[in-house]
């Protein structure tokens, strides 16, 4: 491991070229669908709805909504998402929303000829063409992290990503960053990031969707974030999820995260603001973590690229013992190229941006269900589909499987409440926990009690999985199983209704922590129902993150998504 006060200076030289081709490509795309560009809907889009205040508060749809025709999400309808419960700031409603002071100091470079050359940060929409800006001097950071800001303002309210908006702390920590001598060699330079609110970074209340928690300040930044601001990332904000990163679906008494394509659909869990965030367009990447599949539930529900390493490859410290080794901090990102820089960051290991096409792979294609309790809806099967076409398409090897399941339900329920009854002696105030909340800790002690969590559980899946790879390098499932749930105030509902829904819509994606395998998820099209991103998810073998995000790139290259709604 490198010192993470240094720069990552030794990235790929290829991978920096492509960065910087790319500025022109971002610079000139116009995306028409941004939240925050007012050709993207009617002049009243963003305008905060009015209500009868007698109607049901789950009857509410916020700005912008174009709801689709699930019966499910109509029938159980949303709650509001800010009007009477805005995204908390640290700082002044002004400092994000109105007139903003000058960005840093000006672009250095010669004049009216080449201002005429510099791309208008406010379209430089990827971290790789944003990094590369900053370096070559084309913009600065804080005229990026000014345009972040003003489309966190005109478009979170919509989609409820951000639990905190660091606008004076970020211009500031922007500006800082034109003084830095290896401003020109940094991999993320000015690169807006949100970070998941239950890792610490310094100054901000680490609340983890509670209110349980002992409401101070953190004093030190996580190792991630330490890694991030090293590489010259500005951390914009901290993003919503569920209480302890429990569910499935991020909802707090205060905000929903919805999914940017359908603001009727939950944007998934528990790293659900991240994905909005980066599926909205509000930021290029974001930091989430994943216990369950809570990077790549979201990821899937707002049609973004989303990785969970493997076990050790980037710091963990998540909660107590990281779930039991099973949570892994990993990245959300519109593109693979900008998850794979950010991976490379966090791992410290610079090789990984690299993404040269792999050598032709064995691919396995498992689309049916993991358990008989549980129906794939057919265009989520129809996405891991696709995702073997087109890799068979690009000259891989793809032969139909069944992945061994057995075990693994078992294995991974009792370790789902036993986790959380882990957690329970850091909370501050349990007696504030959430009902669903305290329901989950006292199964998890019961289970405790009973000794039902044993290691040679995951010892037999594992050694059936190292079976299963013997034959395959990658395996492909759907990252879900249907679309998302609706989004509502699941906090509010019983604990049996929120475990239903975890169950029935994300079964494909836990067996990879349970072992502590890298896993990710690629977008591949939209719901011809509901209107939210269908995905495909790729899984393999310790040490194979690598392998999955070039062949990731793959089929990005083939079949490229829109990147933001």
């Amino acid at each position: 491991m490198h010192d993470e006060g240094t720069a990552l200076t030794d990235a790929t030289s290829d991978a920096v070229s492509r960065a910087t081709r790319e500025v022109a490509v971002d610079a000139d795309e116009t995306t028409g669908s941004d939240p925050a560009d007012p050709g993207s809907g009617s002049p009243s889009e963003n305008a905060q709805p009015q209500h009868d205040s007698s109607a049901d508060p789950e009857s509410k749809t916020p700005p912008g909504d174009h709801p689709g025709t699930d019966e499910s999400a109509a029938t159980e309808g949303p709650a509001d998402t800010g009007k009477s419960t805005p995204t908390r700031r640290h700082d002044s409603p002004s400092s994000a929303v109105g007139p903003k002071p000058a960005s840093s100091e000006p672009v250095t470079g010669g004049g009216a000829a080449e201002a005429e050359k510099a791309p208008d940060p406010a379209k430089l929409r990827t971290a790789t063409a944003i990094a590369a800006a900053v370096r070559d001097g084309l913009v600065t950071a804080g005229q990026v992290i000014d345009a972040a800001l003003d489309r966190i303002a005109g478009g979170d309210a919509r989609v409820g990503a951000f639990h905190t908006v660091r606008a004076d702390q970020a211009r500031a920590e922007s500006r800082a960053l034109a003084d830095r001598a290896d401003l020109d060699i940094l991999p993320l330079a000015g690169v807006p990031v949100a970070v998941k609110n239950n890792i610490d970074v310094t100054g901000e209340v680490t609340a983890a969707g509670s209110r349980a928690g002992s409401g101070l300040p953190a004093t030190a930044d996580h190792p991630v974030v330490r890694r991030l601001r090293a590489a010259g990332a500005v951390v914009v904000g901290l993003t919503e999820m569920p209480e302890g990163g429990l569910w499935g679906t991020s909802d707090t008494p205060d905000r929903i995260a919805r999914s940017p394509w359908n603001v009727r659909y939950s944007a998934g869990g528990s790293s659900g603001g991240s994905g909005a965030a980066v599926g909205a367009g509000l930021v290029p990447v974001a930091h989430g973590n994943d216990g369950l599949g809570s990077v790549r539930i979201p990821a899937a529900c707002c049609g973004v690229f989303g990785i969970k390493p493997g076990r050790g490859v980037v710091p963990a410290q998540v909660g107590v013992d990281s779930w039991g080794g099973m949570t892994e901090n990993g990245v959300l990102a519109t593109t693979v190229a900008d998850a794979a820089l950010m991976l490379s960051v966090l791992a410290d290991r610079p090789a990984l941006a690299d993404l040269e096409p792999p050598t032709p792979l064995r691919l396995a294609i498992a689309a049916g269900s993991p358990s008989p309790l549980v129906r794939v809806d057919e265009h989520w099967a129809a996405a891991a589909q696709t995702a073997a076409r087109l890799a068979g398409e690009a000259g891989h090897t793809v032969a139909a499987a069944a992945l061994p399941y057995q075990g693994a339900t078992t294995a991974l329920a009792v370790r789902w409440v036993a986790n959380a009854a882990r957690e329970e002696g850091a909370v501050a105030n349990p007696e504030l926990l959430q009902r669903r909340s305290r329901v989950h800790i006292a199964l998890g002690r019961a289970v405790l009690k009973a000794g039902l969590v044993r290691p040679n559980q995951v010892d037999r899946i594992e050694a059936r999985l190292l079976d299963f790879f013997e034959q395959h390098d990658v395996v492909i499932t759907p990252t879900l199983a249907t679309p998302a749930p609706a989004a509502r105030n699941w906090h509010a509902r019983g604990w049996l209704a929120n475990v239903l829904a975890n169950v029935r819509f994300s079964p494909f994606t836990p067996l990879w922590n349970l072992v502590g395998w890298p896993a990710v998820s690629v977008p591949m099209g939209l719901h011809p129902r509901t209107g939210t991103p269908v995905a495909a998810q790729l899984a393999g073998p310790p040490g194979s993150e690598s392998t999955l995000l070039r062949l990731a790139a793959q089929l990005e290259a083939a079949q490229p998504w829109q990147r933001t709604a």
